[in-house]
């Protein structure tokens, strides 16, 4: 099944099940356009067999970034590097499509920017919280902005020739705030109930699929659950499902956690056991029932019998992401007869946010080999000197921003 060729609901056809999902990159030029080690790395995967690809954050505003590395697809970005990058990720029959996103409260502090948020609540990662900015409440002209900026940049997606764009609406950041209860304290017309704090949801994607091609894929991610006590949970996922049938989109990708609960690298808050392949696979079952939409699910996903077993439950689509981290050319090795299944090494740091980290900056340094922005080798055996130079980078890339800023 991994292999067969699907079609979305929008007519387009995709070679096989297989996706690459999002990992935040951090390989963005000078102006936050694309680099060409960031255009080369994703002429790697689509030539590696991947059937779709989904770009790591492309932030929809200059002003509220997930890192400072991170590309923002605006009026002022270069779009013929666009262009380039949209044109090197869909060789070999593959597909790519851009997931645009706004970071809301968990923006790093030392980009100089003011956070903005469903309510004026801060990040609890206790010694580690004073790294992100504080968030000030946004007022309806902010939420009237952030639909503009949504639609400005999957605009310019379609005029660059990607095919298509993924709202990310997980993983704690501005979209998946409004979401929970534990964020989202509003008293207006977007808080309190689930049918106000998905409202902003509902308003965007019905935005989208009015002014774009329906030929133009749009899809979501959506947390399964946050993984938080008192936050978004899986009955509340079921009923935005429900509430998102009609919308028109061409998949739902399941996904869970925040910065704060990392479901996402196999984490939780709430007690929640997530098993160490197909994280979410359990939730995406239980979401079946309300779904009319493809699913895809993605979470530690580097066997293909688990990816096989995955399809055998319904679900339409298997992402794959730090897997092919490691190996770009992984389909075309399973698709071979290959039993090759990559891993991450083990890191060992008593905090649970230094093992984030470590994850995340071994991730970054493999991702920049295969864009040929380093040479091939690996500080894995000393995972804290590597942590160490990964934030020397981004402090770097920090100046670059704020000075590019005018900050």
């Amino acid at each position: 099944m991994l292999f067969e060729a699907t079609t979305l609901p929008n007519g387009v056809q995709l070679k096989n099940r297989l996706v690459k999902a999002a990992m935040e990159e951090n390989m963005a030029a000078a102006g936050q356009n694309p680099s060409a080690q960031l255009i080369e790395l994703y002429r790697h995967w689509a030539l590696g067999g991947t059937g779709l690809l989904i770009s790591g954050n492309v932030m929809i505003s200059r002003k509220a970034l997930t890192g400072p590395g991170g590309v923002v697809l605006d009026a002022k970005s270069d779009l013929t590097l666009f262009q380039s990058w949209a044109e090197a990720g869909q060789r070999n029959g593959t597909k790519l499509i851009l997931q645009l996103n706004h970071p809301g409260r968990q923006m790093p502090a030392n980009l100089g920017q003011q956070a903005i948020a469903p309510s004026a609540v801060a990040l609890d990662l206790g010694q580690f919280s004073k790294m992100f900015a504080s968030p000030r409440a946004m007022t309806l002209d902010d939420i009237a902005e952030f639909k503009q900026q949504f639609l400005v940049s999957s605009q310019l997606a379609l005029q660059a020739g990607f095919a298509g764009v993924q709202i990310h609406a997980a993983h704690g950041y501005l979209l998946s705030q409004f979401l929970s209860p534990l964020v989202n304290q509003r008293q207006d017309q977007y808080g309190g109930p689930l049918e106000n704090r998905a409202r902003l949801l509902l308003e965007l994607v019905t935005l989208l699929r009015h002014e774009l091609p329906a030929t133009f894929i749009i899809s979501l991610k959506l947390n399964s659950a946050d993984f938080q006590r008192g936050g978004f949970s899986t009955e509340d996922a079921k009923q935005v499902l429900l509430w998102l049938n009609p919308l028109a989109l061409d998949f739902v990708e399941l996904s869970g956690g925040s910065y704060e609960a990392p479901a996402m690298q196999g984490d939780s808050r709430d007690g929640s056991t997530l098993a160490r392949e197909a994280y979410f696979l359990d939730f995406a079952k239980e979401l079946q029932q309300s779904a009319q939409m493809p699913l895809m699910v993605t979470g530690g996903i580097h066997r293909p019998e688990v990816a096989e077993q995955v399809l055998q439950t319904g679900v339409a689509l298997v992402g794959i992401a730090t897997a092919l981290a490691l190996a770009p050319d992984l389909p075309n090795r399973w698709q071979q007869g290959e039993a090759v299944s990559p891993v991450l090494p083990a890191f060992s740091f008593a905090k649970k946010p230094l093992q984030s980290l470590a994850k995340m900056a071994y991730t970054r340094l493999m991702l920049r080999r295969l864009g040929r922005a380093l040479p091939f080798w690996s500080i894995r055996r000393w995972p804290l000197a590597m942590l160490v130079l990964d934030q020397l980078r981004l402090a770097g890339l920090s100046r670059r921003y704020k000075k590019q800023m005018g900050l």
